[in-house]
């Protein structure tokens, strides 16, 4: 096994452990609410939820804020704006915008697993204006153009 490990710096100002990978396997590294009190949200209510996490990515990385299956299969619970991107430049506190989509009040306690991040290099384009563009055999076709069912 190859370490291509990337040091990123953390401030945690949780009362929670750092955020891990699971298994050596994972792709994503889960993060906790870092609330006081108990928060429930209603049917279709969306909250921001903090998790006391800042980082510092380096330049040409992102992180990727995900909604976790297991909440969402069993609670109805999943994240807003998803993927969620954190810049390299970003130093603010990790938050996540969570939304109930069941039918049932949910409540989130102090700790819970509300999303997971995962970490990815980017790459960053330059623009070269054109008046047309190549042809390929899709053309212009979308929205279930490739498809017939």
């Amino acid at each position: 096994m190859i370490n291509n490990d990337i040091i990123v710096p953390i401030v945690n100002k949780s009362a929670f452990p750092l955020p891990s990978y699971a298994t050596e396997g994972s792709s994503g590294m889960d993060l906790r609410a870092n609330i006081t009190e108990p928060l429930t949200l209603g049917s279709l209510e969306r909250i921001l939820v903090p998790t006391g996490i800042f980082i510092e990515l380096p330049v040409g990385h992102e992180a990727q804020i995900r909604p976790r299956s297991g909440l969402a299969v069993k609670q109805g619970l999943t994240c807003l704006n998803t993927p969620g991107t954190i810049d390299a430049d970003y130093r603010g506190e990790i938050k996540v915008i969570l939304v109930n989509l069941s039918g049932q009040p949910q409540t989130i306690q102090a700790g819970d697993r509300i999303a997971q991040m995962v970490i990815q290099q980017i790459e960053q384009i330059q623009w070269r204006e054109t008046d047309s563009l190549s042809e390929t055999v899709r053309g212009a076709g979308g929205f279930g153009h490739t498809g017939k069912n």
